[in-house]
């Protein structure tokens, strides 16, 4: 049966497994094989070649949830963007990125491309404008990330391939954030998916992978430069990651449902001065997420009112745990300042609207009541220790 006409839970379930041809067992056979026979085989199969059976299975389900032709898994998400960015510039070309990325590519961006003699723009906004502003003859690439991170910030994804296909310049996405359980940028005529699938994908917090998704035209100009730097992912994480994605779907459902109730209760808040969230009717850019995502996603950030210290707030959470990465099924909370966006000069944060107060809530499968009456508590303790210092 085709991928297209199957449910998002039956995608996750079934499409892409291996076929346990010997026991007929219920889950995928792990290969752990590094070599494989040449001669008289259909395809040479090589780890590094992204084919091994457990590879090139995978790739297929994450090419069904991007609703594309074809996938490439990497060793991390930071792999995925740079083999993806790489495969498509070279010296003398112009890239326009989005004003508010993933820290860690804007680290790669800034500091690899002039190496590369590759140019660059970052835009002022998020508007039609901006980016016509910035695109060059010579743009071969624009790159956007939306719900960004860590600001939620939420970019027209129609508006950005329109304009794209009217210049022939190729579009890409991280689409880490919202998952293709939220979001399916192919719908909006986005070229290349790109996700950080340590995240949602895996949604445990115990592997490290990245992963791509495209045409076949374009997947294989990809591959013909990973195969040569070799970012390829072991079988076992490929296996894990398989295991995980079965129950993408039921995890992120959960997780949007409890972000937009914990969005409203922070909201309403008198010690939360502002949150970030593309579910609240507030959030500026509420309409455009209402029209290109299914799910507002289980991210949001926040900031404290200046009286509440953010380090004293954090340390006092019980429940929610104080962590680097997210999208685990467990609630995680970081101050992007000291993490994600640890690379940006002050200055660039500034720019980007990332106060240093900012905290970075992701939101688990955990009972909704229990979330709250851990954040509650964290309010009442980091008030009490800041008076005592008073």
């Amino acid at each position: 049966m085709k991928s297209n006409r199957l449910g998002i839970n039956t995608i996750c379930t079934h499409v892409g497994e291996v076929p346990d041809e010997q026991f007929k067992g219920a889950i995928s056979p792990l290969y752990m094989s590094s070599s494989y026979a040449y001669e008289n085989v259909a395809v040479k199969r090589y780890p590094r070649y992204f084919n091994t059976p457990n590879q090139e299975a995978l790739c297929k389900k994450i090419a069904a949830l991007e609703k594309s032709e074809a996938g490439l898994i990497f060793g991390s998400g930071m792999a995925a963007v740079s083999h993806t960015m790489l495969a498509f510039l070279q010296q003398g070309d112009h890239v326009v990125i989005q004003k508010t990325i993933y820290g860690g590519a804007y680290a790669f961006i800034t500091e690899e491309f002039p190496k590369y003699g590759i140019e660059f723009d970052f835009t002022d906004g998020f508007s039609e404008a901006d980016f016509l502003e910035k695109i060059k003859s010579n743009t071969k690439v624009l790159y956007v990330e939306t719900p960004s991170n860590p600001l939620l910030l939420i970019t027209d994804l129609s508006m950005i391939s329109r304009i794209a296909k009217e210049r022939d310049i190729l579009t890409m996405i991280d689409n880490t954030f919202a998952s293709p359980i939220n979001q399916t940028p192919a719908d909006f005529g986005i070229d290349i998916m790109i996700h950080s699938a340590t995240k949602y994908m895996s949604g445990h917090s115990d592997i490290c992978a990245g992963a791509v998704a495209a045409s076949q035209k374009h997947i294989d100009v990809i591959w013909n430069l990973a195969k040569n730097i070799g970012g390829s992912l072991s079988d076992y994480t490929v296996w894990l990651l398989e295991r995980s994605l079965k129950t993408m779907a039921l995890r992120v459902k959960a997780q949007n449902k409890n972000a937009k109730k914990l969005a409203k209760w922070l909201d309403a808040h008198t010690l939360v001065d502002k949150v970030y969230y593309p579910g609240l009717k507030s959030h500026p850019d509420h309409e455009i997420a209402k029209r290109q995502m299914s799910g507002f996603t289980g991210m949001l950030s926040f900031e404290l009112i200046s009286s509440v210290d953010p380090e004293l707030f954090m340390q006092s959470l019980a429940l929610i745990k104080q962590s680097m990465s997210l999208a685990g099924i467990e609630s995680t909370i970081l101050s992007p300042v000291k993490t994600s966006h640890a690379l940006l000069a002050p200055d660039e944060r500034k720019r980007q609207g990332i106060a240093d107060g900012l905290l970075r809530f992701s939101v688990g499968i955990e009972e909704k009541k229990d979330l709250i009456a851990d954040l509650e508590q964290a309010f009442e303790k980091a008030t009490k220790k800041q008076l005592q210092h008073i």
